[in-house]
């Protein structure tokens, strides 16, 4: 009965430690969503700059304008290393999901284990306090016939 509860201790520490796991890579996921966000604010932000500077290169061409070009390819540079930065942490995102996915399925594998160990605990402590009741029972019946 000790190794039982020794096994059933450990199944538990394990439990928990998968499920720090599971909350670490949780958190790795969301910290890859935020940048990505961010990744995609910056793109907003820059696609609200260019016609702030297509505006201001129509209303003064003789000045503006004449930076505009650069300016214009500057900007399709940053566009293009935004859209790789965010594709390649789309491509972490889906690592680091399916990672989480790997996890959390582990997870359940003892959480299972456990529930039907507590199970089993528990039919057997019935099993056992039902033969108490039935030789308490016994022994009344056969204390009145005598």
């Amino acid at each position: 009965m000790e190794g039982l509860k020794t096994v059933a201790k450990n199944l538990k520490g394990l439990i928990r430690l998968h499920q720090w796991i599971v909350d670490e890579k949780r958190r790795k996921l969301g910290e890859l969503l935020k940048m990505v966000g961010e990744l995609e604010e910056r793109v907003r932000r820059l696609e609200r700059e260019v016609v702030e500077e297509q505006a201001a290169a129509i209303r003064a061409p003789e000045t503006v304008g004449f930076f505009y070009g650069n300016y214009a390819r500057q900007v399709v540079e940053r566009r293009e290393r935004l859209a790789q930065s965010i594709a390649s942490m789309e491509q972490e995102i889906i690592a680091a999901h399916e990672d989480l996915n790997g996890a959390y399925r582990e997870l359940k594998k003892f959480q299972v284990a456990q529930e039907v160990r507590d199970r089993r605990a528990a039919l057997e402590a019935a099993r056992r306090d039902q033969n108490i009741l039935n030789e308490v029972g016994l022994n009344i019946h056969r204390h009145r016939r005598a």
